[in-house]
């Protein structure tokens, strides 16, 4: 078996390479807000998509217009100094600049404000972006370990549901102690539990 660092280059190949990424994020998306976790849920967290990962904006941006409370990470630094994600409630994208990676995110003067920080334990349900997923839950993100340090904190009815292209998928992935499984992976062809 290819060890993580192998896994993660042959998932951004993958992922890099994936043809009609719009089409196929599309398809997706659409997967992620039909599911009955979603519709149960009342605040669900999504990334937005950046370099070749599947496309989230489009679809976030209609969702935003709906019932539920929309959230979305981005990059900061606990008390420690150690990498972690911020949890912001949006309600519109122009709230957003961009920020690490080009990511967009809310600016750095309004991180404290209360009304807009999130919990992870208010999660109900969390889209998880990656590089490689096995059909098991396993997963290989970016390796800066945001996403395992966030979901180590959200309730144990919090369901984690990662997005990818088939493509992304392989037989399995190697997995460490600290990393967190998905409850379900969601391609453009299959949801794997």
């Amino acid at each position: 078996m290819m060890d993580k660092k192998q896994q993660r280059s042959e998932g951004y190949k993958a992922r890099d390479a994936q043809i009609d990424k719009d089409r196929l994020s599309e398809i997706i998306c659409n997967k992620f807000i039909t599911h009955q976790a979603y519709l149960d849920a009342d605040t669900i967290m999504w990334y937005l998509h950046c370099r070749s990962e599947v496309k989230t904006i489009d679809a976030l941006k209609r969702e935003l217009n709906g019932a539920k409370k929309i959230v979305i990470p981005f990059c900061t630094k606990d008390e420690n100094h150690q990498n972690k994600l911020g949890l912001w409630l949006l309600d519109d994208l122009s709230e957003l600049v961009p920020g690490t990676w080009g990511i967009l995110e809310p600016p750095q003067k309004c991180w404290g404000d209360k009304e807009k920080n999130i919990q992870p334990r208010d999660l109900d349900l969390i889209m998880v972006p990656g590089v490689a997923f096995d059909r098991q839950g396993g997963r290989i993100g970016n390796g800066g370990g945001y996403y395992d340090r966030l979901l180590k904190g959200v309730r144990v009815d919090t369901l984690i549901m990662a997005v990818c292209y088939e493509s992304q998928m392989c037989n399995k992935v190697s997995m460490e102690k600290h990393d967190i499984g998905m409850d379900a992976v969601i391609t453009e062809k299959k949801i794997y539990y």
